[in-house]
């Protein structure tokens, strides 16, 4: 079983073998977030998917509060390097490294990766995190591909973190294909309702979901759920 607090937009923290890991803090300028205190977060791992500033916005803050080592592609850990962090492990698609905590895989995503201030992020990627308490994807902003087969090829994955808010990510329906491609029936839903762009219609959403055979998690900002 693994722990998830949610942050908002598409910032989760895991707890693995009572070791924290944050994934794209984009939370003090996230309005629908404001209850959460950033300082408060103390990570021992941030993992970056991509560069988008609505993913790294509060990365160097947490990183440099909390001495966490950051995980990302390679463009990623040298823009964050020549911003002063020093604890740093880079990664590209294919790539896979045992942590204390578990085995992290980075993946294919299908996006893009600019840097808030419009230098290369590389190219855009997800994780497959395997750990003796439970295996799951979590897909960062991206597309519907058929790579995603390729992860149930190689992992039994309990859960999958996708994006459901279409217009910049899959929506709903591409994401329960993708549940399908990597073998689960849960879903944790992220990338949706902070932007007009991208606001859903939750219940809908879940009975779309349910229809499939699927469990739609939609947590509330602020909220644990175990699985």
């Amino acid at each position: 079983m693994i722990e998830l607090k949610y942050f908002g937009h598409s910032s989760f923290m895991t707890r693995i073998k009572g070791i924290e890991i944050l994934f794209d803090p984009f939370i003090s300028p996230n309005s629908l977030a404001s209850a959460i205190n950033v300082d408060e977060i103390n990570p021992e791992y941030i993992l970056i998917t991509h560069g988008h500033e609505d993913h790294v916005a509060d990365v160097e803050r947490i990183a440099k509060n909390s001495s966490a080592m950051l995980v990302s592609n390679f463009e990623i850990i040298t823009w964050f390097q020549e911003k002063g962090i020093k604890n740093v492990h880079p990664m590209n698609h294919g790539g896979s490294k045992a942590f204390d905590f578990g085995i992290v895989k980075y993946v294919n995503a299908i996006h893009s990766s600019t840097m808030p201030d419009g230098s290369s992020g590389g190219n855009p990627g997800g994780f497959v995190i395997s750990s003796d308490q439970g295996n799951f994807y979590f897909a960062g902003d991206t597309a519907l591909t058929y790579d995603m087969k390729l992860i149930a090829d190689s992992f039994d994955i309990d859960f999958a973190v996708l994006p459901v808010g279409d217009n910049f990510t899959m929506d709903i329906k591409d994401a329960i294909k993708a549940a399908d491609f990597v073998g689960t029936d849960k879903i944790i839903g992220m990338h949706y309702d902070t932007f007009p762009y991208i606001r859903i219609n939750k219940s809908e959403a879940k009975q779309l979901a349910e229809k499939a055979g699927k469990k739609l998690f939609l947590p509330e900002i602020g909220e644990s759920i175990t699985l």
